[in-house]
C-alpha cells in the first residue's frame, strides 16, 4: 500500500516547469499559425465592421430575436463548421472539429443575440470616423460578428487544435429573457453533457477584463389585488396603491452590505384605472443583486417578508368590509450567482494571455451568461470582444472600430480559446 501511494504522490507532484499557464500563453501567442490568424483577421477588419452593421441592424428585442438568429445561422454555415443547427430554443451553433476522437469535450464560446431595446427601436447604425452608434451594437453585437472573424482567422491559418470548439449565438441573455438560451444550452440541450468549459464574448474592451464572478440576481413582480371602487363613494376601504407604497417604502429602508456589493430597485411601476378610482390592483416589478449568494437570500426573505407586511398593515388601516388587499408574488427572473475561482484552469489560462499580451488583468463581478455555468459548477469566464464603446442599454450605444483596438482586443480572446482548446 505503501509503495502504491509513493508512486502516486510522484507522479501528481512532477509538473514540467515548461507547462504552466505563463509558459503555454508564450507558446500559443509565439505560434506562427496564431500570428497567421492574427493577420488574416486584421486583414479582414473591414469584413467585422460590415458583419456588425448588418446585424445590428436586424432588430433582436427580448423573445424576438429569430430574424437575427435565422441571418447568424447561415453566416455560421459559411465558416468550415460541423453540425451546424438552431435548437429549439433558439440558439443558433456550430462545432469545429479538433483532433481528438468525436464526442469529447467541449469548449462553448458564446455571444447573445439579443438585445434590451423593444420591438420598434430605431436600430440603424449611424457612423462618425471610427466611431458606431445604434441600440445594442456593443451589447452584444459585435461579439457574434468577432465569432465569425476567429473563425475565418483560424481557418485561413490552419490553425488546428485538439479539442472541439461549439462556437453559439444564444437566445434570450438580456431581462426578461433571464438567460433561457444557455439555460437551455447546458440543462437540455444536445450538447449538455460535453461541455466542459465556458467563455462568454460579451460587450466591448481591451481584453484585460477577466470576469470569473456571477452577480446574481432575483427578479419579482408584486402585484397587490384589492376590491377597487369609487375614490369618494367608497372612500375609507382598502386600497391596494397605499399597500404598495408601504411596501416600496419599507424596501427603500432595507440596509445592505457594501461588500460582497448587494443592490436593490423598484424598476417599474403600474395599476389603476382611472384618478377618481381606487384601484382594484398596484403593480410593481423589483430587483435584487449580489455577488453573495447569501446576502442574495437574506435580502430577498427580506423583501418577501415586508410584501406581506404592508399587506397586513393596509388591512388593518383601513375597512376590508368589501374584501381585503392581497400580495401576489411572482419570480420573474433568477439568475444565480457564484465564482470561478482565480487559480482554476480558464483563469489562470485567460490571465496569462492578458498578461502575455502586454496588459494586467482585472478580475471582476458581472451578469452574463457564464452565470449559468458557473453555478453549475463548469469553469466559465466573460472575456470582451476587443475594442471600446459605451453607454451600453442606452439609445446612444456606441463601440469604436479603430482596427488597432479592436484587434487587440480580438487577440486576448482568441489566444485563450486556443489555448484551453489546445493548439496544434
Amino acid at each position: 500500500m505503501r509503495l502504491i501511494l509513493s508512486s502516486v504522490i510522484t507522479l501528481v507532484t512532477v509538473t514540467p516547469a515548461q507547462d504552466t499557464p505563463e509558459a503555454r500563453a508564450k507558446r500559443v501567442l509565439a505560434d506562427a499559425k496564431f500570428t497567421s490568424a492574427m493577420a488574416a483577421i486584421d486583414r479582414d477588419h473591414d469584413r467585422v465592421i460590415a458583419e456588425t452593421i448588418a446585424l445590428t441592424e436586424i432588430p433582436a428585442p427580448p423573445f424576438k430575436e429569430d430574424a437575427r438568429g435565422a441571418a447568424y445561422l447561415e453566416m455560421l454555415r459559411q465558416h468550415g463548421l460541423s453540425d451546424v443547427e438552431r435548437d429549439p430554443e433558439g440558439n443558433v451553433m456550430g462545432i469545429r472539429r479538433g483532433t481528438a476522437a468525436a464526442g469529447g469535450p467541449l469548449l462553448a464560446v458564446l455571444a447573445h443575440l439579443d438585445t434590451v431595446f423593444p420591438e420598434g427601436t430605431d436600430v440603424k447604425v449611424k457612423r462618425d470616423g471610427t466611431r458606431l452608434r445604434a441600440p445594442g451594437i456593443g451589447d452584444n453585437t459585435r461579439s457574434l460578428a468577432v465569432l465569425l472573424a476567429m473563425l475565418r482567422g483560424m481557418e485561413a491559418a490552419g490553425v488546428r487544435t485538439t479539442g472541439d470548439v461549439l462556437f453559439v449565438g444564444n437566445v434570450g441573455e438580456e431581462g426578461p429573457g433571464d438567460l433561457r438560451g444557455v439555460k437551455y444550452l447546458l440543462q437540455k440541450g444536445k450538447y449538455k453533457d460535453r461541455i466542459k468549459q465556458v467563455i462568454a464574448v460579451d460587450g466591448a474592451g481591451d481584453g484585460r477584463s477577466v470576469v470569473n464572478g456571477a452577480v446574481g440576481s432575483k427578479r419579482y413582480r408584486v402585484t397587490f389585488k384589492g376590491p377597487g371602487g369609487h375614490s369618494y363613494g367608497a372612500f375609507g376601504i382598502v386600497n391596494p396603491a397605499f399597500a404598495m407604497g408601504a411596501a416600496i417604502q419599507k424596501f427603500s429602508t432595507l440596509t445592505v452590505p457594501a461588500t460582497p456589493k448587494t443592490t436593490f430597485n423598484v424598476g417599474v411601476i403600474g395599476g389603476g384605472t382611472s384618478v377618481n378610482s381606487i384601484p382594484f390592483e398596484s403593480w410593481m416589478d423589483i430587483d435584487m443583486r449580489s455577488e453573495s449568494p447569501l446576502e442574495l437570500e437574506k435580502l430577498e426573505t427580506a423583501f418577501l417578508l415586508l410584501v406581506k407586511q404592508a399587506a397586513a398593515d393596509e388591512n388593518k388601516a383601513r375597512s376590508t368590509r368589501q374584501g381585503a388587499v392581497e400580495a401576489d408574488i411572482k419570480l420573474i427572473g433568477d439568475r444565480p450567482s457564484g465564482q470561478t475561482a482565480q487559480n482554476s484552469a480558464i483563469v489562470q489560462t485567460a490571465a496569462a494571455i492578458v498578461r502575455a499580451s502586454g496588459l494586467e488583468p482585472s478580475f471582476g463581478f458581472s451578469s452574463t451568461d457564464a452565470n449559468i455555468p458557473i453555478s453549475m459548477g463548469i469553469p466559465a469566464i466573460r472575456l470582451s470582444s476587443g475594442g471600446t464603446g459605451g453607454e451600453a442599454h442606452a439609445l446612444t450605444e456606441w463601440i469604436d472600430v479603430d482596427k488597432s483596438a479592436s484587434v487587440s482586443g480580438i487577440r486576448v480572446l482568441l489566444g485563450t480559446i486556443l489555448t484551453l482548446a489546445g493548439l496544434q
